[in-house]
């Protein structure tokens, strides 16, 4: 489900003005001991919330969601009847007539949908999105600007009519994708702002366990987790020989994340021509490391180094 895994990977390094708000729901039949509805909600890429049928309790990740909800009780009476009451009804209606338009018989059935909205600070433009997935694909999205359901997979199309005859259901839509949404998006900006948009630069360090094996550049300590780290060859992105590892939380809310390099085809005289390079999310100076025997930290000595800023 290419379009829902792109969305749901969002470790990439955005404009600190673009905001978004997103919810990440799940709901499954056939599957013993999981919930059959779960939902996270993010805002900026950051785990905000969570809820599921099974705990029927909404647990509230950050601190300044809880004061945003002491503020808005409105708000957080409206989300735990979305999680408790009006997803699982919906769900489970929708997973049912998908099995029945479908011919599918009693098993394991996962439904999944993607809703939220983004906004620009800079220009005050926000866009919502709606997308559910099937069984591992993508199966339907609403276009906002002809209000009519697009069918992402033939089997699709006899639910897209159906849904395009519901004029209050898109109605309800466009009002949460282009109202409320961008609405909660910006209260969560007033009271998120400060730990939202921190910044926290890592050390970065050369770590090579023998002569023989690949360099790894390695960056700790850094926030928030949306980052990128590649290593280059005069001046040119590298691809092969590369091995990128994925962003890791540290124990104390930072983020740590690794890149290796594999050097045995590299001769002593070209290590000047390789860099490392960390860029995250809200710093415009990159972390650029060079490759360079001398500052490598191995088993036979411990050298760390920091990264010159471009």
């Amino acid at each position: 489900m290419k379009t829902l895994l792109l969305l749901l990977l969002l470790c990439h390094v955005s404009s600190p003005v673009k905001h978004s708000l997103k919810f990440f729901i799940a709901a499954s039949s056939g599957i013993p001991n999981v919930p059959e509805v779960m939902a996270s909600a993010l805002v900026d890429d950051v785990h905000a919330g969570y809820c599921d049928t099974n705990t029927q309790i909404a647990d509230v990740k950050l601190d300044w969601v809880k004061n945003y909800f002491d503020k808005n009780p409105e708000d957080r009476e409206w989300f735990v009847a979305e999680c408790f009451v009006n997803l699982p009804r919906f769900f489970k209606v929708t997973i049912s007539l998908l099995m029945q338009v479908l011919n599918q018989r009693e098993g394991v059935h996962i439904l999944q949908m993607i809703t939220g909205c983004e906004w620009d600070e800079e220009t005050g433009e926000d866009n919502g999105i709606l997308l559910f997935g099937y069984n591992g694909e993508d199966f339907l999205s609403l276009d906002l600007k002809t209000l009519t359901w697009v069918a992402l997979k033939p089997e699709a199309v006899i639910i897209k009519l159906a849904w395009d005859a519901d004029k209050p259901a898109i109605k309800y839509y466009e009002n949460l994708l282009t109202q409320l949404c961008p609405e909660w998006l910006k209260k969560s900006m007033e009271y998120g702002r400060s730990s939202l948009l921190r910044t926290d630069r890592p050390s970065v360090s050369l770590l090579q366990k023998t002569p023989s094996s690949p360099v790894s550049c390695h960056a700790t300590g850094f926030y928030p987790d949306r980052a990128m780290m590649f290593w280059r060859k005069d001046g040119e992105e590298l691809d092969e020989d590369v091995d990128r590892g994925e962003i890791l939380p540290n124990h104390d809310g930072t983020f740590q994340m690794r890149a290796d390099l594999n050097i045995s085809s590299v001769s002593p005289e070209d290590w000047r021509r390789y860099d490392c390079v960390f860029q995250l999310s809200g710093v415009k100076e990159d972390i650029i490391t060079k490759l360079d025997k001398a500052g490598i930290r191995t088993n036979r000595g411990k050298t760390e180094i920091r990264g010159d800023g471009e």
